[in-house]
């Protein structure tokens, strides 16, 4: 006679081997913002944390990433001077330019993901050049510089590039021309389903990217549409994306599994700076088990489909991945 195997028999060593989800270290990507100046390393009311760091004080930042095992990072630019075409972005000496050369130096195992987008780098915080008429991002004159902006990553030693703004077209257009100037390997990891979404305000904070006037709906996604998000993904899958992204993560893990069942490339998720706060601030007030919910965050982000997981929580987790308390 069949009996059935008893959850209650499976504890200790046994429950271990048979856990269907893991959480490891290399599926963390920890996000570092690099801001022009020195002897800068303020950290973000909204994100405790969470910190602005300059050139000079990166080392010490990378020496404990790499002692926490951690082997990716994606860097944000926070340029001195801001434009309204993003002019930093653009330039072979602009800090991102500086930042990814910094990192590869210093840290040559790392792997160095650069984030792709002009609101951090634009007087205006919009994510391209505006179109005043319409009062929103001109999507075409914006992919012309985008492209400009991937050449300068990949030029300084970038090991992918992550588009972000959503403009149409974007990841044809860059890997079109990361092919013609000898960047046929370097791979693109597409925001490809990216909603425009009350989630990210600390982010703005910290990057200073909100957003001058009006805001950003006209092109990043409604959170209610699931069959264009997944339509979103699979599209940048045509036009030549390496890796798919979904960010927001938490509010969205149904998305992640449509998409992940859609699609045969590794998938990311981008768990963003309000999910983070939300976290932090209830562990101040303490109401939650802080440690035990932030790796049941993680491995709902791993059950959903994710391979990848973009966070601000990276060296907690590691952390706790390690056996030991925060």
């Amino acid at each position: 006679m069949f009996r059935r195997f008893r959850r209650t028999r499976l504890n200790g060593a046994l429950r271990d081997m048979l856990q269907e989800t893991h959480v490891r270290k290399e599926d963390l990507i920890y996000p570092l913002f690099i801001k022009a100046g020195e002897n800068l390393k303020e950290e973000v009311a909204s994100m405790p944390g969470v910190f602005q760091l300059s050139l000079d004080k990166l080392e010490p930042e990378l020496d404990e990433i790499k002692a926490l095992g951690l082997r990716s990072v994606i860097l944000f630019g926070i340029p001195a001077v801001k434009d309204s075409v993003g002019s930093d972005a653009l330039c072979e000496h602009g800090i991102i330019a500086e930042a990814i050369r910094k990192v590869k130096a210093y840290a040559p195992e790392l792997l160095v993901i650069t984030d792709l987008c002009f609101c951090e780098y634009t007087d205006h915080g919009h994510c391209g050049i505006i179109d005043h008429v319409h009062e929103t991002v001109d999507n075409d004159k914006t992919l012309e510089i985008l492209a400009d902006q991937a050449l300068v990553h990949a030029r300084a030693g970038a090991d992918m590039i992550a588009p972000s703004g959503m403009m149409d077209g974007t990841i044809e257009e860059l890997r079109s021309a990361l092919d013609a100037n000898g960047f046929e390997n370097l791979p693109i990891m597409a925001y490809s389903t990216k909603f425009a979404s009350a989630y990210y305000g600390p982010f703005r904070d910290v990057a200073e990217s909100a957003p001058s006037f009006g805001d950003r709906r006209s092109y990043q996604m409604n959170p209610a549409n699931l069959r264009e998000a997944v339509a979103e993904s699979i599209e940048d899958e045509m036009q030549g994306a390496d890796i798919l992204m979904v960010k927001p993560a938490l509010a969205y893990l149904d998305v992640v599994r449509k998409i992940k069942d859609a699609t045969t490339l590794p998938m990311a998720v981008y768990n963003v700076s309000g999910e983070y706060a939300m976290l932090k601030t209830a562990a101040k007030a303490g109401i939650i088990d802080y440690e035990r919910i932030l790796m049941e965050t993680m491995l709902s982000f791993k059950r959903a489909g994710a391979d990848l997981i973009i966070t601000y929580h990276a060296k907690e987790v590691a952390t706790l991945l390690d056996g030991k308390k925060l």
